[in-house]
């Protein structure tokens, strides 16, 4: 009996340590690590060609873009995620923050929502960021209708997603 909890014991701290070391790789790696089965955040972006840019670009080619990435400036950390554009601006969402998975799981929002200085990457292309969080305004109902058109095959997003902290929604706005 005690060679089979040995085996178990040593099954689940081989699993640990397997899960521990791709997430310590993964803050070493240029940018999110995308698999079949999950995706993993990771280090700061190390590739990408800068744009300097004196004029916003037209963000109307995002709007059948299914993820993109991003990196926080601080931490410097870098992750996928789905992307909406309306109207010429581009806005990002962070659900489930009322659970406890999103709890444990999603501190991006928060960091953002401290320093929302941000990389966006697209196409290998890199542009300079401002998440900036919206909990009001006309524009909601555009970003939920298009997170709607997008990922949930044109069910309705209620407002209260928004207004009860369940749904954050950052716009990606130049930085100064």
């Amino acid at each position: 009996m005690k060679w089979i909890l040995r085996i178990i014991v040593g099954a689940i701290a081989l699993v640990v340590l397997v899960i521990g070391g791709v997430f310590t790789v993964a803050r070493f790696h240029d940018g999110p690590i995308e698999g079949e089965l999950a995706r993993v955040s990771a280090g700061p972006f190390t590739s990408g060609e800068h744009q300097s840019i004196s004029k916003e670009p037209d963000w109307k080619f995002l709007k059948d873009y299914f993820t993109v990435e991003f990196q926080l400036i601080d931490p410097a950390r870098s992750r996928t995620t789905f992307i909406m554009e309306t109207g010429g601006r581009i806005f990002i969402p962070s659900g489930y923050m009322n659970t406890t998975i999103g709890k444990i799981w999603k501190h991006w929002p928060i960091e953002a929502e401290k320093n929302g200085q941000a990389i966006l990457r697209v196409d290998g292309k890199l542009y300079d960021r401002r998440l900036v969080r919206i909990k009001d305004g006309k524009i909601l109902n555009d970003v939920l209708a298009e997170l709607s058109r997008k990922y949930l095959g044109g069910a309705d997003i209620p407002m209260e997603e928004v207004s009860s902290n369940n749904l954050w929604l950052f716009e990606l706005q130049p930085r100064d």
